[in-house]
């Protein structure tokens, strides 16, 4: 498996005077664009971090959602009545937070604003949309250098889809193969394969040094605006040659050695619980570890397999869009309660990871969400959301008006604050939101 990092920002399209060659710049910058696909590219996690305590984050998308009515409680506060999906998550009542009234303001266009989940670009169906930087790509900005792999980005379900996305908006392969993520993280490399991996790392260096040299040599002649986005790129060309000096040093490191056995790839599309679970137990596994404190899940059933479950018998994206009928409301709630129960699985195994006193969930922020408030309707307000662990303030319902959402990016300048980031704003968030508050 690749795991996938952040690749070097880019800077907007150069506008000059003179014109510079098109063919001659890619040339010079189409080998420093490829690089954050090498597959070590990975700072290393600082050997003397000091005594701050490590904060995580797991962000999940169901792109099916959750039907409301079973979602949502009545009540507010934290007094409220558990709806039938929550109470499959009683046991951690005290440690979940749940929001209604949540979106991203102008993120229409239904099945394709998954791409925006983590994001917040507005208009995904809009002729040239381009997206923007994912939250966990943004905090692997600023944590993602304390650890083995910044982000690890995983998926559940077939295509090609991605909730991480770079700062200029390429999306960033996620892995749907068990096996593989296991390798990535856990099994260390023969002599031979680390001695190419190290070289190969090398040539990577040797590429930034080559290219550089010529990047430079088109700020010659440029007016000062481009010269400052020259600046910019130059920029990130150093901060890829750090970042494959640093994985150079992880690649002589050795990985963790975990009592779990490497995972079955069980692929069979309709098998989606059995495949979920794996991934969560691959993620707790991961920040068990601290090989990483960022990772995102997709959970993506578009292509309409029936889910192998007693009593299921239509295909799951089938039954959203009829799921006023009675029969299949019930199989569809079938579905989503065993997709409780997966989160319900993984927070516990948080929580009985201790770690300084604390538990792991103490320390690690699970969102679980949608961008479908409703799928059969193609919605995308009113999200189903919540927020488990991390150390925030947990146990109630916040709602918020569901005819004039307030933005869902407001949990995520919370979530990046508790990481330590120093921001009051991502996307449509401007300051944290209301309500969510640290412990």
């Amino acid at each position: 498996m690749k795991t996938p990092v952040r690749p070097a920002a880019r800077p907007a399209p150069f506008i000059s005077a003179k014109r510079l060659s098109r063919r001659t710049f890619l040339k010079a910058g189409g080998a420093v664009a490829a690089l954050p696909l090498l597959d070590a590219m990975t700072p290393a996690r600082a050997a003397d971090a000091g005594p701050d305590v490590p904060r995580r984050m797991v962000a999940m998308n169901f792109d099916l959602g959750f039907m409301p009515e079973e979602f949502f409680p009545q009540q507010t506060g934290r007094g409220y009545e558990l709806s039938p999906y929550l109470k499959t998550l009683e046991a951690f009542r005290d440690d979940f937070t749940v929001f209604s009234g949540l979106s991203h303001p102008e993120v229409v266009g239904g099945h394709q604003t998954d791409q925006c989940f983590l994001t917040g670009a507005p208009h995904p169906r809009s002729a040239g949309f381009r997206n923007t930087i994912s939250l966990d790509q943004y905090a692997a900005q600023h944590v993602g250098h304390l650890t083995r792999f910044p982000t690890l980005n995983l998926r559940v379900g077939p295509g090609g889809g991605s909730l991480a996305y770079t700062a200029d908006g390429v999306r960033i392969p996620s892995e749907m193969t068990p096996s593989r993520v296991y390798r990535q993280l856990f099994v260390q490399g023969s002599p031979r394969e680390t001695a190419e991996q190290i070289q190969r790392l090398r040539e990577g260096r040797s590429l930034m040094d080559g290219f550089g040299g010529q990047l430079k040599a088109l700020g010659r002649g440029v007016n000062a605006t481009d010269r400052a986005r020259l600046d910019q790129y130059f920029t990130a060309v150093r901060d890829v040659e750090r970042r494959l000096a640093a994985g150079e040093e992880w690649e002589r490191k050795p990985k963790p050695e975990v009592d779990a056995p490497a995972p079955k790839d069980v692929l069979d599309p309709g098998e989606l619980v059995t495949r979920t679970r794996t991934m969560f137990d691959l993620t707790r596994l991961a920040l068990e570890m601290d090989s990483t404190r960022l990772v995102t899940i997709f959970i993506t059933q578009q292509f309409n397999p029936k889910v192998n479950l007693p009593g299921v018998e239509l295909p799951h994206h089938a039954l959203t869009h009829q799921s006023q009928r009675e029969d299949s409301h019930q199989q569809l709630m079938t579905i989503e309660q065993a997709q409780m129960a997966e989160l319900a699985r993984l927070l516990g195994g948080l929580q009985d990871v201790r770690e300084g006193g604390e538990t792991l969930l103490d320390r690690t922020m699970v969102l679980q969400g949608s961008n479908l408030g409703h799928a059969g309707r193609h919605d995308t307000t009113n999200l189903p959301v919540l927020l488990a662990g991390g150390g925030f303030r947990h146990g109630g319902h916040l709602a918020f008006d569901r005819g004039r959402n307030a933005p869902l990016a407001k949990v995520f300048v919370s979530m990046l604050q508790r990481l330590g980031v120093e921001t009051d704003r991502f996307a449509s968030g401007e300051g944290t939101l209301t309500g969510l508050e640290p412990a």
